[in-house]
């Protein structure tokens, strides 16, 4: 059973971005699986890695895009994007020293933060970017 289900409401109109965003919910949710699956906590690191390492790949693209067009949203855009990435790293510190499991908590928080994320500040900046003529061939 996934956890995110991608559907066109999540699309921001930008390639790269969607297909990245597809990619990521992809990695959540086979975090999930392995999490329902109750699986060795060495898989379950490597997943949680994975998710992570893509996930700061993906804000640098949004970033360097945000930079390449000025847009006038990217400072809130880069202090959520800190957030999370302060969060995450701050959770996998947790998991690798054994003090924090993966549960059904740590992945409604981060559907909830991605849905919401790519809703409200992923369309603004795909609407913007769209403007400068990047929507196809982002």
């Amino acid at each position: 059973m996934s956890l995110i289900t991608w559907t066109d409401q999540f699309s921001v109109g930008i390639n790269q971005i969607d297909e990245e965003h597809k990619k990521l919910v992809q990695l959540i949710n086979g975090l999930h699986d392995h999490m329902l699956a109750g699986d060795a906590k060495e898989i379950m690191g490597k997943v949680l890695d994975r998710v992570i390492q893509y996930t700061a790949m993906h804000f640098a693209t949004e970033e360097k895009l945000m930079r390449q067009y000025n847009y006038p949203g990217a400072v809130a855009h880069f202090a959520e994007h800190k957030k999370l990435v302060t969060t995450a790293v701050d959770l996998q510190k947790k998991f690798n020293s054994g003090t924090h499991t993966i549960t059904m908590e740590t992945m409604s928080f981060l559907r909830d933060w991605l849905q919401h994320h790519i809703r409200e500040s992923d369309k603004a900046l795909g609407k913007f970017l769209a403007t400068k003529g990047e929507a196809a061939h982002a």
